[in-house]
């Protein structure tokens, strides 16, 4: 009877095990999610969750109300580009580094935010059905894109160092250059956010 009661308990105990394996196989963890806490899936599972529990049970009710909040959050983070206030400003403009990363940007001039306008002139000359005029245009196109690439490099070195001396223990610096380059292309008065510095003005 014991050996029964044995083989018993230990069938049990191997159903259990398999259940247990079934059930973490199918909610697989992220490696990067702490032990003990759901995964993002998970996560996201639940607060969805959460939202249904606390709509008001009519659809176009909700729609609506959801509808109104994107239209809120739009507005304040339109007006936050134009103010530069941090708490409203796309993930991707937000934190010290990337407000530092803008503020030395416009402080300085840079021969990348004048393509665009040197751009459209020399297209207009290479209209010109005039050689000598179109073989203008080329040179100049090419010195513009000469220069560009020399600045750019130059600004890149210079606000590489900057970010190292004044975030020297950021652990997150990744993409900031890439981000002042970009920033770069863009003509002064259409930045978004808009410029906080003068020009000549250090941050």
């Amino acid at each position: 009877m014991g050996f029964v009661f044995g083989s018993r308990s230990s069938k049990e105990e191997k159903a259990a095990a398999t259940d247990k394996v079934s059930a973490d196989l199918s909610q697989p963890r992220d490696p990067q999610a702490p032990k003990g806490r759901p995964t993002p899936k998970r996560a996201v599972a639940q607060s969805q969750r959460k939202a249904v529990v606390a709509s008001t049970g009519n659809r176009k009710e909700d729609a609506k109300r959801a509808r109104e909040r994107r239209r809120v959050e739009m507005a304040k983070q339109r007006e936050a580009l134009a103010s530069g206030d941090e708490r409203y400003l796309p993930a991707r403009d937000k934190g010290p580094v990337r407000r530092f990363v803008r503020d030395f940007v416009d402080s300085r001039f840079s021969v990348a935010e004048m393509f665009l306008p040197l751009a459209v002139i020399i297209l207009v000359l290479t209209m010109v059905r005039v050689p000598s005029i179109q073989n203008i245009a080329l040179m100049l196109w090419l010195a513009v894109i000469a220069l560009i690439i020399v600045d750019s490099i130059g600004m890149g070195f210079r606000l590489r160092k900057a970010l190292a001396q004044r975030f020297p223990d950021e652990p997150r610096r990744g993409g900031a250059v890439a981000y002042g380059l970009m920033r770069t292309l863009q003509m002064r008065r259409l930045r978004l956010p808009k410029p906080q510095v003068k020009r000549g003005e250090r941050p």
